[in-house]
């Protein structure tokens, strides 16, 4: 075999092995196709799994195939993994994110429920509950249900390419999956969550809080309104 082509094969096995190693964690990218994006998914994800021995995989779908449910697919592409594996999937078409798993005693090292809710953080349900619940049930359950770190930055209007508020997002969500498994286990995370993973939600939370803070204010005042024109 000549030098080139020994050259040619060394250089597809590498190749071969980088792409196998860097799509490991971010399994499935159909949207960002951002090397950054996919390292710090990936470095993040090896860590974890090397310390807990719990898969996190992110997959990214443009949109999921015709007829068939995001819980369906991801039950579907969990078979693939024989190790304790959580699946974290977003579909842009849909707009639909989950979380599912290949093991249900995977559900006690992270709160599903709190990784999606919609609502950023406690003084947001608070607002929520006092403007939208109709009954105390519904207080208590819109209290309960904050600390969402994936639909708020979703849910946020960002003018040009959404690309970037997907990233944010999802990062978001993974790492927030990550620290919780971290916790549980009681292992530390080098690549875990720095001051500047806040920084995204803090934004969200500021801008929703002057808006909360605003609707507030004109409920007030109408039910103010209200009373003085029955009073006269």
């Amino acid at each position: 075999m000549s030098n080139f082509f020994r050259g040619l094969f060394a250089l597809s096995i590498t190749l071969f092995f980088q792409t196998q190693l860097f799509a490991e964690y971010l399994y499935k990218d159909e949207i960002i196709h951002n090397p950054k994006f996919t390292n710090d998914i990936d470095v993040l994800g090896s860590e974890l799994y090397s310390k807990t021995g719990i898969a996190v995989k992110l997959v990214m779908l443009k949109e999921l195939p015709k007829d068939t449910t995001i819980e369906v697919y991801e039950k579907e592409l969990l078979k693939e993994f024989n190790e304790p594996t959580i699946i974290l999937m977003f579909s842009e078409i849909e707009k639909n994110v989950n979380i599912w798993t290949n093991d249900l005693s995977l559900y006690k090292y992270f709160n599903k429920k709190q990784v999606l809710s919609p609502v950023a953080s406690p003084v947001q349900a608070f607002f929520m509950s006092i403007m939208f619940a109709k009954s105390r049930d519904d207080f208590k359950e819109l209290m309960s249900d904050s600390g969402g770190t994936i639909l708020p930055l979703l849910g946020n209007k960002v003018k040009g390419s959404q690309l970037g508020k997907y990233s944010a997002a999802m990062y978001n969500g993974y790492l927030d999956v990550a620290m919780q498994i971290a916790v549980s286990k009681g292992v530390k995370l080098e690549h875990g969550a720095g001051e500047s993973s806040k920084y995204p939600l803090m934004i969200v939370k500021t801008l929703f809080y002057g808006f909360l803070l605003y609707a507030l204010f004109l409920y007030i005042r109408s039910k103010f309104r209200k009373k003085g024109a029955e009073d006269e």
